[in-house]
């Protein structure tokens, strides 16, 4: 990360870092506690590492990463990653045209598994099919890889289609909740308007508005 961008994610997340100084000692700085979380995030150290660079206490060190990722999402979670209005999923369905020439698609939906440690007393839960502990990051992206939306947190063992089928955004997609454009017919057909689709692997079930890869054999 530049030293301009890290100073411009700090403006924006300067009020929400910043604690009063007390009579025993002095709070943290905002600098800092950004710093932590930056480098916790980008290289995935533990605490306990992260304890000996910045000479702060593993549990000084976890208050601050989970303070100040909670804070970046609520701080740029409009910015970065907006609900999606109708003219918004009109230009991701052009972006899918133009790279693959798949019309009337709005993202493809997959789920990776992050790998964690075995929390306690959660059982086989955490365990997927990969045989490690893990959660599972579900997500829609557009034509360029970014993300549209994300269903973070499920437990590793549950398959993605279950997760997708729970999820607010499955929720809301079978609702029609989520400003879909109206269908409209495919280039160079004549036929009756085709709706607007997500792409989906093996795994996730038909519907109006998902589509999977035809079965072979």
């Amino acid at each position: 990360m530049s030293v301009a961008a890290f100073d411009i994610l700090l403006a924006s997340l300067r009020s929400g870092l910043t604690f009063q100084d007390t009579t025993m000692r002095r709070s943290i700085s905002p600098e800092q506690r950004l710093l932590v979380t930056l480098r916790f995030l980008a290289t995935g150290n533990s605490f306990a590492s992260l304890h000996y660079e910045y000479l702060l206490g593993i549990s000084t060190i976890c208050g601050i990463v989970c303070h100040t990722c909670e804070l970046i999402w609520q701080r740029l979670r409009e910015a970065v990653m907006p609900q999606p209005k109708a003219e918004d999923w009109l230009t991701i369905a052009d972006g899918f045209y133009k790279s693959s020439q798949f019309p009337n698609c709005i993202g493809a939906l997959d789920g990776k598994h992050i790998r964690v440690k075995k929390p306690p007393h959660s059982g086989s839960q955490y365990f997927n099919f990969k045989q490690y502990f893990s959660i599972v990051l579900l997500a829609l992206v557009d034509s360029n890889y970014r993300f549209i939306i994300v269903d973070i947190g499920a437990y590793g063992s549950t398959a993605d289609a279950r997760i997708f089928c729970s999820s607010r955004m499955g929720e809301r997609l079978r609702a029609n909740q989520l400003a879909l454009p109206e269908p409209r017919r495919l280039p160079g057909s004549s036929a009756s308007a085709a709706p607007f689709v997500i792409v989906a692997d093996e795994g996730f079930a038909l519907s109006p508005h998902v589509m999977r890869a035809f079965p072979i054999g």
